[in-house]
């Protein structure tokens, strides 16, 4: 297969179940190799949208797979997140993922 170099932006869109609420930007993580920052914020809409910015190109399956995971765990509605990527591995990519949920008023410990 003949990937382009460059980042790859992949668009994701899950139905929200449990609106998350008014709160202040959260964001963990940190862009470096094999790592990545994750951003939530507020949005008007009742959708999680998230969208990807990855340089390891060619793995929009496994990104779907892992935040469809995540949003069976957390169905949140009304947030938009933000992914820049570095090549983190999947695990990398739910831990970072967790912990800015966790940063959210009222998460559960």
């Amino acid at each position: 297969m003949d990937i382009p170099a460059g980042l790859e932006t992949l668009d994701f869109s899950f139905p929200g179940r449990r609106a998350a609420g008014g709160f202040a930007t959260v964001l963990v993580g940190v862009v470096g190799s094999g790592n990545l920052e994750v951003m939530l914020e507020a949005d008007s809409g009742q959708a999680c949208a998230v969208r990807v910015e990855t340089s390891a190109r060619g793995f929009a399956p496994i990104w779907e797979a892992v935040l469809t995971d995540f949003h069976a765990r957390h169905p949140l509605g009304g947030v938009r997140i933000s992914i820049n990527d570095m090549g983190a591995t999947p695990a990398v990519v739910s831990l970072r993922l967790d912990q800015a949920v966790a940063e959210l008023p009222g998460a559960r410990p």
